[in-house]
């Protein structure tokens, strides 16, 4: 999988103002902006997530993927 198939998945089911991936095809690295994890716990913005990729974690199309999720008001701060 390239890092543009991945980033397609997972902005057709989830809303992304931002997402910045790097990886080997199996290993993945993200950054994710979402105005969806509003109000939401970091657990709960990883599960938004994995729900956007459905089952290619369990079937090994993305063997690993480490994700650093924030909302747009988070990522503005963490950038200025």
């Amino acid at each position: 999988m390239t890092s543009e198939e991945l980033q397609a998945i997972i902005a057709a089911g989830l809303p992304c103002e931002h997402i910045d991936l790097s990886g080997d095809g199996r290993h993945w690295y993200a950054t994710i902006v979402s105005s969806a994890f509003e109000g939401q716990r970091l657990i709960q913005r990883h599960q938004r997530v994995y729900a956007a990729l459905g089952n290619r974690m369990q079937t090994d199309e993305v063997h690993a993927l480490s994700m650093k999720v924030f909302t747009p008001a988070e990522w503005a701060a963490s950038n200025a």
